[in-house]
């Protein structure tokens, strides 16, 4: 079982997330464990506080080392974890960093807020920061649901039929190629030929250039980084 702990100072967002779909019947099938942890259950004054401000002055607040450095002792323990820092500026999440980190056992992951963490906790605490995206989000908590999610759905057993994963966008390096299903014809519109023939082979070479089309077209990107 892969168990995933989750410090936030927002742990009521991710309820309707881990309880749906995917994710929640990979709990019930002891596939992962989800644990939330409440930041602020490790502060000490009456407003639970949880930021300062920035040494050396600038807008916003820094989250303190404090409370987030007891939270791990706590949550950690003596037991080893892959510990996660959501953030801008960490380094991109990817298909292939979701297969990486689904061969682990445990994760912490310690969402962002404010203007970031302080940088002790960084050195200290976290093995490495991931990002989502070039974009900057209120916290980094959307970033630890997608990353659970991504995570989660390529254990064995979670999904239905493991050679679903097989053809992803990005397992090859490439986007998906696109699907059909019934009717043949809707509103004029056919599918492909192909995809009705029964010739397997014609059909995967069919969707292979497809797939090359639509990252061309989509994410050249990918196509630099291509082994």
């Amino acid at each position: 079982m892969l168990k995933f702990d989750v410090l936030t100072i927002f742990p009521e967002m991710f309820h309707p997330i881990v309880n749906e779909s995917i994710v929640k019947r990979a709990q019930e099938k002891k596939k992962v464990s989800i644990t939330i942890h409440d930041l602020r259950d490790w502060t000490n004054d009456v407003h639970r506080k949880v930021d300062d401000r920035p040494f050396g002055g600038g807008p916003g607040m820094v989250m303190m080392p404090g409370p987030i450095f007891d939270a791990m002792k706590k949550i950690k323990g003596k037991r080893k974890a892959h510990v996660i820092l959501t953030c801008p500026g960490g380094a991109p999440f990817t298909q292939a960093k979701a297969r990486q980190l689904s061969k682990k056992k445990n994760i912490i992951f310690i969402c962002g807020h404010y203007e970031g963490v302080d940088e002790r906790v960084r050195e200290e605490l976290v093995d490495e920061s991931l990002s989502i995206g070039d974009y900057v989000l209120t916290g980094g908590e959307l970033p630890a649901m997608v990353m659970i999610d991504a995570v989660t759905r390529l254990l064995p057993g979670v999904l239905g039929k493991a050679e679903s994963l097989e053809s992803e966008s990005f397992e090859e390096g490439l986007l998906e190629y696109p699907h059909y299903t019934r009717p043949a014809d809707f509103k004029g519109k056919k599918v492909p030929a192909v995809l009705l023939s029964g010739n397997h082979k014609d059909i995967q070479a069919w969707r292979k250039a497809q797939a090359l089309k639509r990252t061309q077209k989509s994410r050249p990107d990918l196509l630099k980084v291509r082994p």
